[in-house]
């Protein structure tokens, strides 16, 4: 099959296609062939990571050094092993192998019956699927940190990332009027998922105005509470990705595939590439400008 492969780290250009054997599936396994993939911001940082700091992680978080990166990806069942209930071939998929399995920038991926992996939403095509996982997961996690009710005012800051594009819709879902903090190019886009307000942070400070909010959620961990202070209400709380990606749960990945089917969530995608164009998609990822997110196509639709 064919695969992006990683030796080593470095710049993009580590990341080259090769043709690798097929996943081997046993008693409890899904084998699933990937149709689609991400560049998260995560596969970005983990493929730089020096050899000690990648032993580190291996010994401390029991992450294994995996040679085919990616974690997000959508596909269909091929065959499963004989304990395996909860899958059957043919089944269309999505999810997420997590930073201690990888191998989703390939053709085909073999994981455990019980990782995060759920139906995918009948609604969504498969690239739009693979790009929910970890952004959308994650705005669930802190929205829910925070504490987020019905009514309340929320402030999304880089509500045009790929967590803060999620963050945005979700906070509406949970009833809550938002404004997105982001650049002026993407106001239009981000007003579209849901903000009734849309604060230009180039031009204008999100803490110096009249406005306090119910929950400020930094998307992107690039603002603090210290100044987001004076704009929080009372009894407010602030909550930031500084804290950590999260690590979402099957419940959480079929609440979001539930709420994508009910027109609550549309996973906004910035650019797509083929599985050979890996390095090229992770440079323009690196370069900190995507909107949403970056699809790597694998079999197209």
């Amino acid at each position: 099959m064919k695969a992006i492969v990683q030796t080593r780290p470095g710049p993009p250009d580590v990341l080259q296609l090769r043709d690798v054997p097929k996943p081997t599936t046993g008693e409890h396994d899904v084998l699933i062939r990937v149709r689609a993939a991400t560049v998260a911001r995560g596969d970005v940082i983990t493929r730089g990571l020096p050899r000690m700091m990648r032993w580190v992680m291996r010994v401390a978080m029991g992450m294994r050094t995996k040679p085919i990166p990616g974690q997000e990806f959508s596909g269909e069942v091929v065959a499963t092993g004989a304990e395996v209930s909860r899958f059957s071939p043919g089944d269309q998929v999505f999810g997420s192998t997590g930073m201690s399995s990888a191998g989703a920038y390939a053709e085909f991926v073999s994981l455990a019956d019980t990782a995060t992996v759920v139906p995918k939403p009948v609604n969504l095509s498969f690239e739009e699927a693979a790009v929910l996982p970890i952004g959308g997961t994650t705005a669930l996690h802190f929205l829910r940190q925070a504490d987020i009710q019905d009514a309340q005012h929320a402030l999304i800051y880089g509500a045009s990332g790929s967590v803060g594009t999620y963050a945005v819709q979700l906070a509406k879902y949970f009833g809550a009027k938002v404004t997105g903090v982001c650049g002026a190019r993407n106001a239009d886009m981000v007003r579209s998922l849901g903000a009734e307000e849309v604060i230009d942070y180039t031009t204008q400070d999100y803490a110096a105005g009249e406005a306090t909010y119910d929950v400020m959620f930094d998307a992107v961990g690039k603002t603090t509470a210290e100044h987001a202070r004076p704009a929080l209400a009372d009894g407010g709380r602030f909550v930031t990705v500084r804290k950590g990606l999260a690590r979402g749960t099957v419940e959480d990945l079929q609440l979001l595939g539930e709420i994508a089917e009910g027109g609550g969530l549309s996973p906004v995608i910035d650019r797509r590439y083929p599985l050979e164009r890996m390095a090229e998609a992770h440079a323009y990822v690196e370069a900190g400008h995507k909107v949403g997110n970056v699809v790597i196509t694998v079999v197209p639709e």
